[in-house]
């Protein structure tokens, strides 16, 4: 697919980021300018500037919510892999998504808070080499290798450990979003055509180097900073001399 190709929902994606200053937006209209209509969407919280000091790393516990499924995945070079080759090494930040999605609040939201996550650790000392993101589709017929590529180039830095995943089939796809509790509905009109939507719950995964899921955020808690003081709350975790290394 051409570069110049723009999805609709690379579009809703970059038109948030574009409404954004350098160092955040706020969701309260401009009062000097009452002739403005006020705007018909209330964006996430992920978008604006945390309103409020979150706890200090390492000053509170993240208990393990279940171990990270594993599944077979196809990476941006096209080659057949399984998901667990991603986890284990690294934290990892798993964000469910679909590229032509065009809610603001749903996987836009996730890409623009990865985007957001992503510039953090690369100015940290602290996290650098630690965290590996990962945004898996859950369309597979549309967000093939050559789609994700595309996407990615818009979001990812050069050399940055933010991984773009997808599947072969539906087929491959649905024990994946069953394991992960990851439930997804096509969108159809009135006469049954698909409309090329689909319906499904913004749900973003923090999985530490046991593949242990370790929170799961959702849109009004989702938030680079408030990811980040996760990450760096695992990071400070002593981890048990007989913890169990899982395989892949």
């Amino acid at each position: 697919m051409s570069g110049a190709v723009v999805h609709a929902g690379l579009v809703a994606v970059l038109a948030v980021a574009a409404a954004l200053p350098a160092r955040g937006w706020s969701t309260e209209g401009d009062q000097s300018a009452a002739h403005e209509h006020a705007r018909a969407v209330v964006l996430a919280p992920g978008y604006a500037d945390l309103e409020f000091e979150p706890p200090a790393a390492g000053g509170y516990a993240l208990p393990a919510l279940g171990y990270a499924a594993d599944g077979a995945v196809i990476d941006l070079a096209g080659v057949p892999r399984r998901l667990h080759d991603f986890l284990g090494d690294k934290i990892v930040v798993l964000s469910f998504i679909y590229t032509i999605c065009t809610d603001v609040n749903g996987c836009p939201l996730a890409t623009h808070v990865l985007r957001g996550l992503q510039d953090h650790i690369a100015a940290s000392h602290d996290l650098h080499n630690q965290v590996r993101l990962v945004s898996f589709s859950f369309d597979p017929t549309h967000d093939t290798p050559a789609v994700l590529r595309d996407y990615s180039r818009y979001f990812k830095q050069p050399d940055f450990d933010w991984q773009f995943l997808t599947c072969d089939s539906e087929q491959t796809l649905d024990p994946v979003l069953h394991d992960y509790d990851q439930w997804v509905i096509k969108d159809y009109d009135a006469e049954g055509n698909f409309l090329g939507t689909m319906s499904h719950v913004l749900r973003v995964y923090l999985i530490d180097r046991q593949r242990r899921i370790r929170n799961i955020y959702s849109v009004s808690f989702l938030h680079a900073d408030t990811v980040a003081n996760d990450i760096r709350t695992l990071l400070m975790e002593k981890v048990p001399e007989k913890a169990v290394s899982l395989g892949h």
